[in-house]
């Protein structure tokens, strides 16, 4: 029999090599091959691939799915180095969570947010709060990637921001609006008043200069939206991540009210935002009620052009 702790070892630092996280394969791939190990296979079987996916407590089919869907890479690299092994095939656990229709921020929504973190109890808290809710609004940048940012990474001549090694191990330039850009160089002069000397190369950092984490800004921004009477918004609660689908589905909107061309434009916003490919941009456009009226309208007048 192979050794597929060590297999498993190569084939997460490979696939890391070519910029993949592979946070969860790295958390629940060990357990397959224990799993394995305890069932004394000699090599990997769909059956004892979907027993294991479908052992989980919790989560149901989706989360089901999500298990196996880790197996079915990691069995084809396996089976380069052992023949037997089998590859569960994608029809098998179907079952995936839906992506939920984004909440999309009014101007007005927006404005709620930033006068309830102005009007918290600590100046600079107040200030680094409105500044990152302002900067995730303004470039749909996520929320880690914010997080993340060191003050190295803000070029004020040029107008960037850098977004050094983002979810999908690429790095990109985020170009500035001015008054974002005053924003930020006004949170900087702030922040360095605040905090002497130095303790965190962060863009934001913490009332003790430490870089903000995201369970903190998580646990904040639920206060601020109750504090924004928009914490019982149906369908659901907004999320701060939807802040970055409503800078995306915003741009579309005016995209297709100004009459451009969408679909010839969708490749800039998708580099801009940090997609890996246009068709995760795409989603937008079908997952947005407004989106797909507007779209429709469109078509509508297209058609009735050729008529």
């Amino acid at each position: 029999m192979i050794d597929l702790h060590r297999i498993l070892r190569d084939y997460l630092g490979v696939r890391r090599a070519l910029g993949y996280k592979l946070d969860r394969a790295g958390r629940l791939l060990p357990g397959f091959v224990t799993f394995l190990d305890e069932s004394s296979a000699a090599f990997i079987t769909t059956q004892l691939a979907l027993t294991w996916a479908t052992q989980a407590g919790r989560g149901g089919p989706p989360w089901f799915a999500t298990r196996l869907g880790l197996v079915r890479p990691f069995a084809k690299y396996v089976s380069a180095l052992d023949p037997r092994t089998e590859i569960p095939s994608v029809d098998l656990l179907p079952g995936r969570r839906r992506r939920g229709t984004p909440y999309v921020y009014s101007e007005e929504d927006v404005q709620a947010l930033l006068t309830a973190a102005r009007s918290l109890r600590s100046p600079f808290i107040a200030s680094t709060y409105t500044t990152l809710l302002g900067l995730l609004a303004c470039t749909g940048m996520r929320v880690g990637e914010v997080l993340a940012l060191d003050r190295s990474d803000l070029d004020p001549r040029h107008g960037l921001l850098l977004v050094r090694h983002s979810k999908f191990g690429k790095s990109r330039l985020v170009p500035l609006e001015v008054t974002t850009l005053r924003a930020l160089t006004k949170y900087g002069r702030e922040r360095d008043r605040t905090i002497r000397p130095a303790k965190s190369p962060s863009l934001l950092v913490s009332s003790v200069g430490s870089r903000l984490d995201y369970r903190g800004v998580h646990h904040v921004f639920l206060r601020l939206l109750k504090s924004a009477d928009l914490a019982d918004r149906r369908p659901r609660r907004p999320r701060i991540h939807d802040l970055r689908h409503g800078f995306a589905v915003t741009t579309l909107l005016n995209w297709y009210r100004a009459g451009v061309d969408v679909q010839s434009r969708l490749p800039l916003l998708s580099t801009y935002l940090g997609h890996v490919s246009p068709s995760s941009t795409y989603w937008y456009l079908t997952a947005t009620p407004q989106l797909i009226m507007l779209a429709h309208q469109r078509l509508e007048r297209a058609l009735g052009g050729r008529s």
